[in-house]
């Protein structure tokens, strides 16, 4: 069975949003099993809509198009799809009813012109929207089915969850199971972890994708067969392969991300943390923050950015700051030990770097970091060069700290990007042999 993803909308092709509907739709569509064949998307001119929709109905079995149902003079999806296969409009009088509902429920008065949107192709079956203005409608032409959906991401995520899905299920009875998952790495670049996996997933029943979302990389395995149960053990199966194979480098699965991760051990073992931040300007504490209950393990920060800052907030001595440099080891241990201190956390994490473009030196370069934990078994450091732009050097570095955090909780050796394919981890903890 042959499937194609059709997003509308002049905002898709301008770039002026990212289109992660045709990535949502598809993935869902592999759930039964259903390969997508063909990804497009078309502008709101009437007449490259209807070229799209007479295409895909002469290669496709089910096409998905998401977008042009709203109310205003651009959302012509419905009108489109209707002259491409020669069928009339006609109101849907329970659609309109439901749409003036809404209206009522929210408080807000209805415009004239929401009520086109209760206007469906001839035959069309009309999908209700308990979330939004916008019902979505099935339609079959010919060797095709078209299943439209609103363009707004939550309301088309949950019409194809509970509207689409089981009606295309019901049309291919005896359609195998498809189980994936996707597990988070950090550290390990895409090729190397495809040549570490290289003998993993290699047989018809399982496979296994890669994708890259700095400073991530995302592991999809994938298992097909006949029932769930045989299915799920074939994913599980895989993925205790991968997961033996790869160690501590995965840090998550599905939406955790390492923030969480991170957050869930410390209050898991009622630990706390403080952070100081330099090149980072704050950032790792917003990732943490981010995370629903950080009250309960989140001491606080301090963003030192100045080296008068470092000095009055958090003690770092101005003769090491004069000999050593505010980017330099001496300083980013000082920096953790003494936010860990005065914030009366168990562990203080400290961050100092340079981050470009310019301040760099032929000692010290452009993208150098230095990267503390401070714990009460002492102190560990670090530094890195990541030769990557401000933005990326301070999300990089960010992800390198949450990621201490996780390790020092489960008791890894502390690590980064550029240690992960050899033995041994940061610099000796002070106090320790």
């Amino acid at each position: 069975m042959k499937a194609e993803v059709l997003t509308i909308g002049d905002e898709l092709l301008r770039g002026e949003i990212i289109d992660s509907n045709k990535a949502f739709l598809s993935d869902r569509l592999l759930t039964l099993d259903i390969e997508t064949d063909y990804h497009a998307s078309v502008r709101d001119i009437p007449a490259h809509m209807i070229d799209a929709f007479q295409r895909a109905a002469e290669r496709s079995d089910i096409v998905l198009v998401s977008g042009g149902l709203g109310p205003t003079r651009d959302d012509l999806t419905s009108e489109a799809l209707a002259r491409a296969f020669g069928r009339e409009m006609r109101v849907d009088a329970e659609a309109l009813a439901g749409i003036r509902a809404f209206f009522e429920s929210v408080g807000r008065e209805m415009t004239e012109n929401n009520a086109t949107q209760a206007n469906f192709p001839d035959g069309a079956e009309v999908l209700p929207n308990p979330i939004g203005t916008a019902p979505g409608f099935m339609l079959d032409v010919e060797r095709a089915v078209f299943f439209c959906m609103p363009g707004v991401p939550r309301e088309m995520m949950r019409m194809m969850d509970e509207q689409v899905l089981p009606r295309i299920a019901a049309r291919v009875p005896g359609a195998g199971v498809v189980r994936a998952r996707l597990l988070r790495t950090f550290g390990m670049g895409e090729s190397t972890l495809d040549a570490d996996l290289a003998d993993v997933a290699a047989s018809g029943d399982v496979s296994l994708g890669f994708r890259t979302s700095f400073p991530d990389n995302y592991l999809r395995p994938l298992a097909r067969a006949a029932t769930e149960g045989e299915a799920d053990a074939l994913l599980e199966k895989v993925c205790a392969t991968i997961r033996e194979r790869l160690g501590p480098v995965i840090y998550g699965e599905g939406d955790e991300t390492l923030a969480m991760v991170a957050g869930r051990l410390l209050a898991e073992r009622g630990a706390s943390v403080a952070l100081a931040e330099s090149c980072t300007g704050g950032l790792i504490a917003e990732k943490l923050t981010d995370v629903p209950g950080a009250s309960a393990w989140f001491k606080g920060g301090v963003v030192a950015y100045a080296n008068e800052a470092k000095q009055a907030l958090l003690g770092v001595p101005e003769v090491m700051l004069a000999e050593h440099g505010a980017v330099s080891e001496p300083v980013a241990r000082a920096m953790a030990e003494n936010v860990r201190e005065r914030f009366g956390a168990d562990l203080g994490v400290a961050t100092t770097g340079i981050s470009g473009p310019d301040g760099g030196t032929e000692e010290k370069p452009v993208g150098l970091v230095h990267v503390a934990l401070a714990d009460a078994e002492g102190t560990q450091a670090e530094h890195f060069v990541f030769p990557l732009d401000r933005t990326r050097h301070r999300q990089l570095t960010a992800q390198v700290a949450l990621d201490w955090i996780r390790r020092r909780m489960l008791g890894f050796v502390l690590e980064g990007p550029s240690l992960l394919r050899r033995r041994g981890g940061a610099s000796a903890p002070g106090g320790r042999s």
